[in-house]
């Protein structure tokens, strides 16, 4: 009797277990036999919306790759039209004609996408009204980005600079790199490359120096106040006029800018192009000063004089 008791106690477990196991089964067997109903509904609907509309899904779609081959090739004429109708006009400005460009592909891109869409049956109504909301978020987010865009379409329309000009821009000074709808490159006199967003450049004073075809150089030179102003003046004039590179219209001119502490100071104002202004400097100041040597005007030293009284 005890041994048949502990056998009973023995063979409960693992029937429980087997009671278990096929539980397990049966629910996995369920759950597949579901999944495989669902995929069979699932073909069973594709199939019926082939055999009902798939030809004429294939032939809208079809229809759609032609308009879309169409439009892109419709798209790249209109927008080489409008490229060509800007560089002709009067103004040949590039980054305006660049913006107009992009802004012309886009546009026509998102009406093609439209009329794609609606081709196959795409309700493009509420995409059209989403689109609403969606810029205007995108404003607000972006708003800093939009400011730059902004100004570099001012920038482009009123072209006040442009690649190879030397400028001041944003209290930065260097040579136009680069101009694009977001931002302007520089690069310095020490060869480095400065980034300022359009929004900066446009929102202050912008300094271009290679603008116009000349510029006027200001040589500023002292000479003694015992010598003959005159005879100074003349000399100046003379060294400054024969440097190469100085042009003779509009004419040099020589003037007294100042009399300072222990020198009388002369303006020495030669007009040179822009590309040879650094040079004419440079000339110019080594003429004047060889020529004063020469005729024995003194330049001074910083002095003073001390009075003493007994």
């Amino acid at each position: 009797m005890k041994f048949s008791a502990i056998a009973a106690a023995a063979a409960a477990p693992a029937a429980e277990n087997a009671a278990t196991t096929n539980s397990a089964c049966g629910g996995l067997y369920a759950n597949l036999a579901e999944e495989f109903s669902q995929g069979r509904d699932i073909c069973n609907q594709t199939l019926a919306w082939l055999a009902e509309k798939g030809v004429a899904f294939a032939v809208d779609l079809v229809v759609s790759a032609v308009i879309l081959l169409l439009g892109w090739l419709a798209i790249r004429t209109i927008v080489s039209v409008v490229g060509k109708a800007v560089t002709k006009s009067d103004r040949r400005n590039t980054l305006f004609a660049n913006f107009i460009r992009n802004v012309t592909s886009k546009i026509c891109w998102c009406v093609l996408i439209v009329v794609v869409l609606g081709k196959l049956g795409v309700n493009v109504g509420p995409i059209i009204a989403g689109l609403g909301v969606t810029g205007f978020i995108l404003g607000f987010a972006f708003q800093e980005s939009l400011g730059n865009l902004a100004s570099g379409l001012m920038i482009a329309i009123n072209e006040p600079f442009k690649i190879g000009d030397y400028v001041i821009i944003a209290g930065h000074e260097g040579t136009v790199m680069k101009v694009d709808m977001m931002a302007t490159t520089l690069a310095t006199a020490d060869n480095k490359k400065i980034v300022i967003p359009n929004k900066s450049a446009w929102g202050g004073p912008i300094v271009n120096f290679t603008a116009l075809l000349r510029r006027r150089v200001d040589v500023k030179i002292g000479v003694d106040y015992a010598c003959n102003l005159a005879k100074a003046i003349s000399t100046a004039l003379s060294a400054a006029a024969g440097v190469r590179g100085v042009l003779a219209d509009p004419p040099t001119s020589v003037s007294i800018a100042s009399m300072d502490d222990s020198q009388v100071t002369l303006n020495i104002r030669p007009w040179a192009k822009c590309a040879d202004y650094w040079s004419v400097y440079n000339d110019v100041l080594l003429a004047v000063k060889t020529a004063f040597e020469r005729e024995g005007i003194a330049i001074p030293f910083p002095q003073m004089t001390v009075h003493m009284e007994k």
